[in-house]
């Protein structure tokens, strides 16, 4: 049987391999201020893909808050029809809102980086360079290395906490067919 944890860990893998593919296309372009149509497909296609990117590893962010507030649910309906510990409850909560931070930070690292992205581009009239002294496309390099980075370290924090999740999931499902046995109902 396939479990959740397993399904995450491929999602998030291939949103990180993704953000950094977007990196990676991102540094071969070379000078955007060549107006050649070469160095223009090399842009469009990397703003292509790291959309594409952002919007998969927001997705990813997504499932994992979903994974949650759906099995919360689980556990406080389970744990009130057969009069289960609320330590259950209390650990998947605790869980969940560990990893909430994470997600948010990242959702907004997301975004800043994509906005990051249209103020470098050429064709905006937008640019930060006077405020800051960098280049636009140095800014939102920094960004979205920094971006990567707190991806990576947030979507391993989502896959612990959905591990761990999944064992207080087990530790009720055990409990509730050791409650059924004793009555004498059905397994199912």
């Amino acid at each position: 049987m396939i479990q959740v944890k397993h399904i995450f860990a491929t999602l998030a893998s291939v949103a990180n391999v993704l953000l950094l593919y977007a990196v990676g296309r991102g540094m071969s372009i070379g000078d955007t201020h060549t107006y050649s149509s070469d160095v223009q497909g090399q842009v469009g296609t990397h703003m292509l893909i790291g959309l594409g990117a952002l919007i998969f590893a927001a997705l990813v962010h997504a499932i994992a808050l979903t994974y949650f507030i759906g099995t919360g649910r689980f556990v406080e309906e389970t744990s009130n029809a057969y009069s289960l510990s609320g330590r259950y409850r209390d650990s998947s909560q605790r869980l969940k809102y560990r990893t909430l931070p994470g997600m948010t930070l990242c959702l907004l690292l997301l975004i800043a980086t994509g906005a990051l992205g249209a103020v470098a581009d050429q064709a905006t009239p937008a640019s930060l360079t006077e405020t800051f002294g960098i280049a636009d496309a140095t800014i939102h390099f920094g960004g979205a290395v920094v971006m990567l980075v707190i991806n990576l370290m947030v979507t391993l924090t989502e896959y612990r906490a959905i591990a761990r999740n999944s064992l207080v999931i087990e530790q009720i499902m055990d409990e509730v067919r050791k409650i059924r046995d004793e009555r004498g109902l059905p397994a199912g």
